[in-house]
């Protein structure tokens, strides 16, 4: 346990420290989000006009749960580029011939994308405070509407994590970012699931990002709904991504 502590401690130390002292690294991860948020809850609001749209605190504090979320996805995949870029620059490798426990190298690197994280999603919920978003939500509901930021980048970051020890090339980009990117945008974005119509509707019901997304929303509203099965959808998903990333490291040391 001490061993894989160290490698733990060194890899997300590193991963860190990179972040913030790097605004090639920091910035879109910000800015990504930023344009999200301005584009949705200020070039969209008067889709709270439709009569069958019922959510309390309005509009942007709507669309503010849906990109606080994206924020905490995208975090996660960003983590995955900086794998690649680690094996492609050849450090990646030293890592991994020093490092005594391995399996230190994924928790240091999700740990790392939980420390970016946490600036973006600062930045965010400011932004989203500035431009009039409005909180119903009590403390608890809030850390619930946090916790559930940490189960979606934990998640992500494990999926990048995996394909990118798979890949070993910052080439795996879209293959690490669509598959998020895609499911994120088949859930309930701009409208409550019970507006939207056709395909789309029917792929959201099934979409495990869609009851982490009203669970969200409900908690900043301050009328928790599916709190229990969106927790439980991101355990499955975690667990399943946790195995990825496992033997992804694992096609990674074969690969030597």
């Amino acid at each position: 346990m001490r061993r894989f502590l160290s490698v733990t401690r060194g890899v997300a130390w590193r991963s860190i420290h990179n972040t913030l002292v790097s605004p090639a690294i920091i910035v879109p991860s910000i800015i990504f989000p930023l344009f999200f948020l301005v584009a949705f809850a200020g070039g969209l609001s008067r889709i709270s006009d439709l009569p069958n749209f019922h959510y309390g605190p309005g509009y942007t504090s709507f669309q503010f749960v849906f990109v606080f979320l994206q924020s905490a996805a995208f975090g996660g995949v960003f983590t995955g580029f900086a794998v690649a870029r680690d094996f492609e620059s050849g450090f990646a490798r030293r890592l991994m011939l020093g490092a005594p426990r391995r399996s230190g190298i994924i928790a240091g690197y999700v740990i790392g994308a939980l420390g970016r994280w946490l600036v973006v999603g600062t930045v965010v919920t400011i932004a989203g405070l500035l431009a009039g978003m409005k909180i119903h939500g009590n403390a608890a509901e809030l850390l619930g509407l946090f916790c559930l930021g940490l189960g979606m980048n934990f998640t992500a970051a494990l999926w990048a994590i995996g394909i990118a020890m798979f890949l070993r090339t910052e080439q795996a980009g879209p293959l690490i970012q669509m598959p998020v990117f895609v499911a994120l945008f088949l859930a309930p974005v701009y409208v409550p699931i019970t507006l939207l119509t056709g395909w789309v509707h029917a792929v959201s019901q099934l979409n495990p990002v869609t009851p982490v997304i009203e669970s969200g929303r409900g908690l900043l509203a301050g009328s928790p709904v599916k709190v229990g099965l969106s927790f439980a959808v991101l355990a499955a998903v975690a667990a399943v991504m946790a195995l990825l990333s496992r033997r992804g490291l694992a096609s990674a040391e074969r690969a030597g």
